[in-house]
């Protein structure tokens, strides 16, 4: 079978640093799903104002090595236990596939794009390619009583998040919003734990820095890109 994206995703997450591990972490953060030439057309769309989510079908594109083994280590336990590759979410897949659940915030038809998707909460960086859409229904897909495995046996636990004063104009009230929400899940990777290092995150296009001390993470400086 040879598919070929659909759409494309942009967000003002523009590298694999940073975007949040799991659809839904970061329920405010913004994004569009924008349709390739042959589907812009309301017709593609029609019905889908009556679904509050949808199922995003995606290619792991910043990560186009394929999986080297059977087993992952996922970040959920901290990067040094390995689970097998189908018992994880990890981007490291025989085939480079992602699933995410997003909620629909409008439709809007746009008079050269045909009909754009604006979402919140994926976990998806700017130029995603999306390869289906489909409608999230709650008697099929939703499972609340269902066992998380590892997931509901390792908790993360949020950052405070601390933006200087001095700061606070580099972006404006509700993009601090988000990004504050996007920072608090903690990009670092689980296995570092130094406080005096500087990390870089773009978000929007500006290079946010912070560092990390404790359950603490302090933004130490903006950067346009």
């Amino acid at each position: 079978m040879i598919i070929e994206p659909i759409a494309y995703f942009h967000s003002p997450l523009t590298s694999k640093f940073g975007i949040p591990r799991q659809s839904g972490l970061v329920a405010r953060l913004p994004g569009t799903i924008v349709f390739e030439p042959p589907y812009r057309h309301a017709d593609a769309v029609r019905g889908l104002q009556d679904f509050d989510y949808l199922w995003l079908i995606w290619e792991f594109s910043a990560n186009r090595t394929a999986a080297h083994g059977l087993t992952v280590r996922p970040p959920r336990l901290g990067g040094n236990e390995r689970v097998g590759v189908f018992a994880s979410r990890s981007p490291f897949r025989p085939n480079g596939l992602g699933l995410s659940c997003v909620y629909i915030y409008k439709v809007e038809m746009s008079a050269t794009l045909g009909p754009v998707i604006h979402v919140r909460g994926a976990d998806l960086m700017d130029g995603t390619p999306i390869y289906d859409v489909k409608p999230y229904v709650t008697y099929a897909d939703s499972h609340p009583e269902a066992r998380s495995g590892f997931v509901a046996r390792s908790e993360w636990v949020q950052l405070e998040v601390q933006v200087p004063e001095e700061l606070s104009s580099c972006f404006a009230a509700d993009e601090w919003q988000e990004l504050k929400e996007v920072l608090s899940w903690d990009p670092r990777p689980p296995y570092h734990d130094d406080p005096d290092r500087i990390y870089g995150m773009p978000y929007a296009g500006r290079d946010v820095r912070f560092r990390v001390s404790g359950g603490r993470l302090t933004v130490v400086g903006v950067v346009p890109l």
